[in-house]
């Protein structure tokens, strides 16, 4: 099943999405946040109670192969991950490259 995702402009439109996630009834686990600098993805998930997606989410076949893939395939794969086509996590991941962020749940 495919997640629910938006892009948003910055942390604060990423903050009141993951807001409107958790009063749709989406929990702290169900919600994440992705951003092109995995720093700043970190400090977003963790300033909205979001979570980030990892082993559990991706598989550890694919986890381990992200440790060797530029920044860009890490979060195309981090995205098909959640259900979304190779296409889409293209369309995706230009637009992280843009400065956006991508909140995304799925329960």
């Amino acid at each position: 099943m495919k997640a629910y995702a938006k892009l948003v402009n910055n942390g604060s439109e990423a903050f009141e999405a993951v807001n409107d996630l958790h009063r749709q009834g989406y929990t702290e686990k169900e919600i994440y946040v992705l951003a092109h600098e995995s720093d700043r993805t970190a400090r977003l998930a963790d300033a909205a109670t979001a979570n980030r997606i990892g082993i559990a989410e991706e598989g550890m076949f694919d986890t381990v192969a992200n440790l060797f893939r530029s920044r860009g395939d890490a979060l195309r794969s981090k995205i098909e991950s959640m259900g979304f086509s190779a296409y889409e996590a293209d369309v995706y991941e230009s637009e992280l490259d843009k400065g956006k962020v991508l909140v995304m749940a799925r329960h």
